[in-house]
C-alpha cells in the first residue's frame, strides 16, 4: 500500500477516534438516552420492530451474510468475482476478526446497559466506560454495542473491495455503515446502548478491518517480491 495511502488511513481513523473521545468528554450518552427513557423504563424496549426485526431478525439474517461471504471464498458471485481466493478469505476473516473484537471487549465491560440505570428503572448508576476501576452497581458487559456489529463488522469488504471494483466498495460502505446506525439507534431506543457504544463498535469494526487488510497486503507484497527473486516460487495460476 503507497505511503500517502496509508497516511490517509491512519489521519481518517485517529481524527474519528477523537471525535469519539470528545463525545464520551462532553458526556451525550445520557440526554440521548432520556429522549427515549423514563423512571419506568423504555416504553418501546420490546416493540416488534425495535425488538422482533431490528434486533433478532437482523441477527440471524447477519449470520446468513457471513455464511454466504464463507461459501463464496470457494463459489463467488457478483463483484466478490474481482477477489481471488486469498482475498476473499482475507475478506471474511477481517470480518470475524471485527466481530471477535467487539464481543470479546464486551466480555470484559464493566459498564451496564441504559435500561440498568436507576433513572431509568433499574439499580446501577452513570459511570463513563472509561472511569477503570469504578462500577456502576450493574451487571456489565454492555459495550461497546455488539448489535450493531452485526453491520459494521462487514466494513471489510470495502478495504478488500476498493482496489478491484471503487464504486462498488463506496457502495457496500454506505450499506453496511448504514444498516450499523440503523440497528445500534433500534437498540438506543430500547435502552439497551448508548450511542457511543454504537459509535465505539463503528470504530473497532473499522479499525480491526483496516489492520487485517493491511497485513494481507503486506503478506502479498512480501511473497510477490520473493517471487521476483525467486521466480520458481510464483504462483501458477489464481482462481
Amino acid at each position: 500500500m503507497p505511503t500517502n495511502r496509508r497516511l490517509r488511513l491512519a489521519i481518517w481513523t485517529f481524527s474519528a477516534l477523537l471525535l469519539l473521545l470528545a463525545w464520551d468528554a462532553l458526556a451525550l450518552d445520557l440526554p440521548l438516552a432520556r429522549l427515549s427513557g423514563s423512571l419506568n423504563g423504555f416504553p418501546l424496549r420490546e416493540t416488534w420492530l425495535l425488538s422482533a426485526v431490528l434486533h433478532e431478525d437482523a441477527r440471524r439474517l447477519s449470520w446468513v451474510v457471513m455464511i454466504a461471504l464463507i461459501l463464496a471464498i470457494w463459489w463467488p458471485v457478483g463483484v466478490l468475482r474481482r477477489l481471488s481466493r486469498g482475498e476473499r478469505a482475507g475478506m471474511v476473516l477481517g470480518t470475524l476478526l471485527a466481530l471477535l473484537a467487539v464481543s470479546a471487549l464486551k466480555s470484559i465491560s464493566r459498564t451496564s446497559c441504559p435500561w440498568d440505570l436507576a433513572e431509568f428503572g433499574g439499580v446501577a448508576h452513570y459511570v463513563s466506560h472509561w472511569a477503570f476501576g469504578r462500577l456502576d452497581g450493574g451487571g456489565g458487559r454492555c459495550f461497546p454495542a455488539g448489535h450493531a456489529s452485526a453491520g459494521f463488522a462487514f466494513v471489510t469488504g470495502y478495504f478488500w473491495l476498493k482496489d478491484k471494483a471503487p464504486g462498488s466498495a463506496r457502495a457496500w460502505l454506505i450499506v453496511v455503515l448504514a444498516i450499523g446506525f440503523i440497528l445500534g439507534i433500534a437498540q438506543q431506543f430500547r435502552g439497551a446502548h448508548y450511542m457511543s457504544h454504537t459509535l465505539w463498535t463503528a470504530w473497532v469494526c473499522w479499525t480491526t478491518a483496516a489492520l487485517a487488510w493491511g497485513l494481507q497486503q503486506a503478506i502479498t507484497q512480501r511473497i510477490g517480491q520473493r517471487a521476483d527473486r525467486h521466480p520458481a516460487l510464483r504462483p501458477r495460476g489464481k482462481s
